[in-house]
Parts: C-alpha cells; sequence; structure tokens
C-alpha cells in the first residue's frame, strides 16, 4: 500500500509565519482589504456614511428659531438703552432696589427646594430599587414620576390651593382632627416654604428619574468586598457609595436648582407678589413700569439665562462623570 503523505503540496499548503500573503497580507485570519485567493476575491470594504445626523435637523432647527434666537435678542435689548448705545447700565440696575431681593429671594427659594427635592428624591429612588417586591413598586415610582415631572403651572397650583389654602381640604383636616392650625404662624402658600412644598411636588419626582441609573451602577459585589474587609454600612457609603453617588447628586441638585428658578405660572397663580424673578421679568414686560424702563426686564432675562447656562453646563460635566459607574 503506497504511505500516505501528511505534508501539503502546491497551493494547498498552509500559510507559516515567514510567508506573505499578496497584497500585503497577514495570517492571523483577517482577510486584508483587496485580499484574492484564486478565483475568489474580497473587495476591499468602505463602512457606509452614517445618515442618522440628518434626524436632528428639525430638533435643531427648532432650538435655533425659538431657543438661540430669543436668547440673543434679550441680550441685544439688555445691551441697548434706548438712545441706541451699547452699555452695561441696565445689567448693573437689574442688582438694584426690588431686583436685588427677587433676585435674593430666588436664590434662596431654589436653594432650598433643590436641597428638598435632592433628599427625598434620592430616598424615594434608592427605596424603588433596594426593595425586591412588591416587583411593581419601581414601575409605579417610574412611571408616576415621569408624569409628576412634568406637572406644573395653574393645575398643581389649583390643587395645592384647594389642599393647603386657607380654606382647604388638607387644612381643615388638620385643624379638626388634630388641632393644628396650619396658618397659626407665618405659613402662607407664597412664602419660602410655601412654594418649596408646591415645586417638591416635580422637583422630587424629576430627583427620582436622575438618581435611579446612578443607584442601578451600585454593584452588590461591592458591598461585598467593604464587608469581608471589615466594613460597616457606614463604611460603604462614606467611602464607596457615596462617592459614587456624588455627581449625580450634585447634578441632581443644579437641576432641580434650575428647575426652580426657572419656574413661572405655578408661583404665578399662587401669587400676585412680584417676589421672584419670573415674575419681575413678567411685570416689566406687561408694560407696569415708567417710562425707560422696560430694558430692566431683558436685562432680568439675560441674567436668569446665565444662570441658567452655568448650571446647565456644570450638569453636564458632573452628569459624564456618573456614567462612568453606569456603564
Amino acid at each position: 500500500r503506497p504511505r500516505r503523505s501528511s505534508a501539503l503540496s502546491g497551493d494547498q499548503r498552509l500559510p507559516t509565519p515567514d510567508m506573505k500573503i499578496a497584497d500585503g497580507g497577514r495570517t492571523d485570519g483577517a482577510a486584508p482589504a483587496g485580499f484574492s485567493s484564486g478565483t475568489a476575491t474580497f473587495p476591499k470594504t468602505r463602512a457606509p456614511r452614517d445618515r442618522a445626523v440628518f434626524g436632528l435637523l428639525p430638533l435643531l432647527a427648532f432650538l435655533f428659531l425659538f431657543l438661540l434666537v430669543p436668547a440673543l435678542s434679550v441680550f441685544q435689548r439688555a445691551l441697548t438703552d434706548n438712545d441706541g448705545r451699547i452699555g452695561l447700565k441696565a445689567l448693573r440696575n437689574a442688582f438694584a432696589g426690588q431686583n436685588f431681593d427677587a433676585f435674593r429671594f430666588s436664590v434662596r427659594l431654589s436653594a432650598q427646594a433643590a436641597v428638598v427635592g435632592v433628599v427625598f428624591g434620592a430616598l424615594l429612588a434608592y427605596a424603588a430599587v433596594s426593595l425586591p417586591r412588591p416587583k411593581w413598586l419601581r414601575s409605579l415610582v417610574t412611571s408616576f414620576s415621569g408624569v409628576a415631572a412634568n406637572l406644573g403651572g395653574i393645575p398643581l397650583a389649583f390643587a395645592f390651593i384647594a389642599a393647603l389654602g386657607r380654606q382647604g381640604l388638607v387644612t381643615k383636616i388638620l385643624e379638626s382632627a388634630f388641632g393644628y392650625k396650619l396658618y397659626g404662624g407665618n405659613f402662607t402658600l407664597d412664602s419660602t416654604w410655601g412654594l418649596t412644598t408646591v415645586y417638591s411636588y416635580f422637583n422630587i419626582p424629576l430627583m427620582v428619574l436622575v438618581t435611579l441609573p446612578a443607584i442601578d451602577g451600585l454593584k452588590s459585589s461591592w458591598r461585598e468586598a467593604c464587608a469581608n474587609l471589615g466594613g460597616t454600612s457606614l463604611t460603604y457609603w462614606r467611602r464607596i457609595g457615596l462617592p459614587v453617588l456624588a455627581p449625580s447628586l450634585l447634578g441632581g441638585f443644579l437641576l432641580l436648582f434650575a428647575n426652580s428658578f426657572s419656574a413661572y405660572a405655578t408661583a404665578a397663580a399662587i401669587s400676585s407678589k412680584s417676589l421672584i424673578v419670573p415674575l419681575r421679568i413678567g411685570f416689566y414686560l406687561r408694560g407696569d413700569v415708567s417710562a425707560n424702563e422696560d430694558q430692566l426686564g431683558f436685562s432680568l432675562a439675560a441674567w436668569m439665562i446665565l444662570i441658567m447656562i452655568v448650571c446647565m453646563g456644570l450638569y453636564w460635566i458632573l452628569r459624564k462623570r456618573a456614567e462612568r459607574w453606569q456603564r
């Protein structure tokens, strides 16, 4: 019987490291561009051009027409006096007198409402994630948060007036059942704590939506590793949990601050006094001013836009840092 040879001959030989494939190819299994073998030809392929960016054109056009152009118009009117000369007088006057009081009240109110929203929103989000049962709890929390975070204006103001107003249902229940007079002290719906209570209705759900992805990024293996090394629950939160959640919490604070600072319709329906900056802007733009003072409204709006840009810029930076733990 003829002996079978294990060696391959001719073009049946396997490539070796010292052999070269035509057109500068490799032997590591990857077919090079333009590689040809026998009658089979592998043409050089190119990645198709990504045309999904064209889907953003309507959004970009909308932002340009209804966000960028009005903002530029506001700054132009704020920097131009009635004689057509460019100056900073109106911008300086925006921080004087009642306008300065409105800025101070708005900053205090927005910071207080943001802190309340961050604390209760983060706790609610952690409870929805950590509780295994009932399984529908997280879906219920996220669904309600998505709806409540976008509720505001006249309907929200009416709901709180009907519940916590001087003749509201909850006010009467507290007085008749528990003997507690809600308006026995300094509490009013248009005060700092009153508006904070109202703003919490949409701030807390918004914080839940912001914090849920960050809490999902907390791995159970981190807690187990901390416990194996002798760490307590306090040690875990101080050295692992809170540092990981810190960018999301700080970003949520800035988002809630901007959300509260820019709220107009809810406060306008609750209070007739120009307590906050958006109400002062409406006061000037309605024409309830003396001659040559309408420029102050545009100056207040310009400062408000700058504050919002700073808050959203810092929120974007912190959001990018928080996404590292969510991958």
